[in-house]
């Protein structure tokens, strides 16, 4: 590589298309599932970088699903409009007002900016939300805590946040087939026709599952899951991430991430990848790349 350009030569270019040529193969016709938030998306410069792989991978033959977040995002607009935010264990409390806030955010500006990348990007994209198709049916998310001195339990109300119970693919499937790209916000309709605002991991696993994706890439602001000495863990399976929880070694916030990707896996998705959104081309260097770029988590370890 010429380093005052950063740009390949000819032969660095040709070794890049030969390691990705397996890879090509392995996933043409597959879906894979990516949930596209954190840094990556707030990025101007990242963002684009993301979209322009997501048409890549399009025109390589896969047919990729986004499903994004917005968390930060639906603060700022609560923030700026005089209504408190609470949360209870990381979820956000959801009164009728905050729901309001969060499909107006999901549904309309993020959504509708990563389609506009994506388009500007060579790709041709349609944004939806869990209610466009009769596409999520979701119930009430029910959470129990137990005080620590009484030992009383209660549930947790977190108003109108709640968790998939039915997808209906076949919306997706028809964008799929006319060469789009689906670009999902993860809000949901409950029996009775009430906005329900899901957690973007929980929709997307729920989504890879339904779609039997190949994989599902879960894009965070951290390399992936490190081991005591910070380094990455690249491949991980269900009975090893049950050890490094019980050590120690994977705790907070990565321990509802690996627990769920166990359940996706238990839904008949091959492997899912948590991968770091801030580093350029991260999808296309976990896909396409024998090393990869985050930790993969699968039955089989490999």
């Amino acid at each position: 590589m010429n380093v005052k350009t950063g740009h390949l030569s000819s032969a660095e270019v040709a070794q890049v298309l030969a390691e990705a040529l397996p890879f090509l193969r392995l996933y043409a016709g597959q879906t894979v599932v990516i949930k596209y938030g954190g840094h990556a998306m707030g990025d101007a410069r990242l963002a684009e970088k993301f979209c322009a792989d997501i048409v890549q991978m399009k025109l390589s033959g896969l047919h990729p699903v986004i499903v994004h977040g917005g968390g930060p995002q639906i603060g700022r607009m609560l923030e700026k409009l005089g209504i408190a935010s609470r949360f209870e264990d990381g979820l956000r409390v959801t009164c009728e007002k905050t729901v309001e806030v969060a499909e107006m955010v999901l549904s309309g500006s993020i959504n509708k900016s990563v389609v506009a990348c994506i388009q500007k990007m060579g790709g041709k994209a349609v944004g939806i939300s869990g209610k466009d198709g009769n596409l999520c049916l979701a119930k009430k998310l029910e959470r129990r805590t137990t005080d620590p001195e009484s030992g009383i339990e209660r549930i947790i109300d977190l108003g109108y946040v709640g968790e998939p119970v039915r997808i209906d693919t076949d919306i997706l499937q028809t964008l799929s087939n006319s060469h789009a790209i689906p670009v999902i916000a993860p809000i949901g309709v409950s029996p009775d026709g009430e906005t329900m605002n899901i957690n973007a991991d929980t929709f997307a696993g729920a989504i890879a599952k339904a779609l039997q994706a190949k994989r599902l890439l879960l894009l965070t602001d951290v390399a992936g899951v490190l081991d005591a000495q910070g380094e990455l863990i690249r491949e991980l399976t269900p009975q090893s991430i049950d050890h490094l929880i019980e050590k120690g070694v994977i705790s907070g916030g990565m321990i509802p991430k690996v627990r769920s990707s166990v359940e996706v896996l238990r839904g008949g998705v091959e492997g899912v990848v948590i991968l770091d959104g801030r580093v350029p081309h991260s999808v296309l260097l976990e896909l396409f790349t024998a090393r990869g770029v985050g930790t993969r988590i699968s039955e089989t370890g490999r």
